[in-house]
């Protein structure tokens, strides 16, 4: 069965339920937003046949290097406010429709960089809601969260611009590759548009590179057409062995190298940062996560190199403000 097909069938279980007083009729509360959502568990999962679908229902990646170039408009100066959210320009490039970010909050030009996250245990559904609600209002890169909440997520985000983000083999990166795999599809069934991975850190620690290499390998190919992140956790890496990480995550097709969970007891550094950039070279992204909690320390880890920073501090660090908690 297809997915159109399925969808027919769900639609006509629906209609026989509605009939006989099983649901309630109107306009579904999920399109009100988090007002909507407050209190009640709106989330969904993955259809097996979207999670576990063949090669044909995954669309594959555009080829390194045949992305064109936009307009002279559209490449403006970082520090123009609105280089990252003219629709105008995006559509002059081809595209016919663009989900567009626009700020209703002031904050700085670090916004853009920022994976607002909320990845603790305990993190509850009104949270997940504030945490999207604050995504939009400054127009984060994206919102990180664990993958369970990725349906709610891209509920609350929907036609908002801001990504949804989540993480796989998470913290600890020691399932196996086929485990993460399933991961990767079932977050992106569920509207997850970027994978942030732990890699299987005894592997690499144990020079068993073949392994490390296809744990990697095998996410890169379950989330084609999607941002992958590929997180080192560098406190616990020697610089020979971040080397080798960012190294075969390169080699491996993956988007971006990541430095930490935020759960292994160290965070992102400068010097961490700038070898990630130096191994990796100038095209692909390099993220700087965990201990990030001021706006100097974010501007340190650009000025490194980093792409993308993950903050659960993020509202702190572009209003310039004291951050109020610690890590995730």
């Amino acid at each position: 069965m297809n997915e159109a097909q399925l969808r027919t069938v769900v639609e006509e279980v629906v209609k026989a339920l509605a009939a006989k007083g099983f649901l309630k009729s109107g306009r579904c509360e999920c399109e009100g937003g988090p007002k909507a959502l407050k209190g009640e568990v709106k989330a969904t999962v993955g259809s097996a046949g979207k999670t576990f679908g063949g090669a044909a229902d995954w669309g594959a990646a555009p080829a390194r290097g045949q992305f064109s170039a936009l307009p002279a408009k559209a490449a403006r100066d970082e520090d123009d406010d609105d280089a990252h959210v003219d629709e105008h320009v995006i559509k002059s490039a081809g595209a016919d429709r663009v989900s567009v970010c626009k700020p209703t909050k002031k904050g700085t030009n670090t916004a853009r960089y920022v994976d607002h996250t909320l990845l603790k245990p305990n993190a509850t559904q009104d949270e997940i809601a504030k945490l999207c609600e604050e995504a939009k209002s400054f127009c984060f890169a994206s919102v990180c969260v664990n993958p369970s909440y990725v349906s709610l997520a891209a509920q609350y985000l929907r036609g908002s611009g801001v990504k949804v983000c989540t993480v796989v083999g998470f913290p600890l990166g020691s399932t196996t590759p086929t485990v993460k795999a399933i991961e990767a599809r079932d977050a992106i069934a569920n509207g997850a548009d970027e994978i942030d991975m732990v890699i299987n850190i005894g592997a690499l620690k144990s020079g068993n590179d073949v392994m490390v290499y296809d744990d990697i390998k095998a996410v890169r190919e379950a989330t084609r057409g999607k941002v992958l992140k590929v997180i080192l956790e560098t406190s616990l890496l020697s610089n020979e062995e971040k080397v080798r990480a960012c190294a075969m995550s390169k080699k491996a097709g993956a988007d971006f190298v990541k430095t930490s969970t935020g759960f292994a007891g160290g965070g992102a550094t400068v010097e961490d940062v700038k070898l990630m950039r130096g191994t990796v070279g100038p095209l692909m992204g390099v993220k700087a996560s965990g201990g990030i909690r001021d706006a100097k320390m974010a501007s340190d880890m650009i000025a490194a190199g980093a792409t993308r920073l993950g903050t659960s501090a993020s509202v702190a660090i572009v209003t310039d403000a004291k951050s109020d908690g610690k890590g995730y």
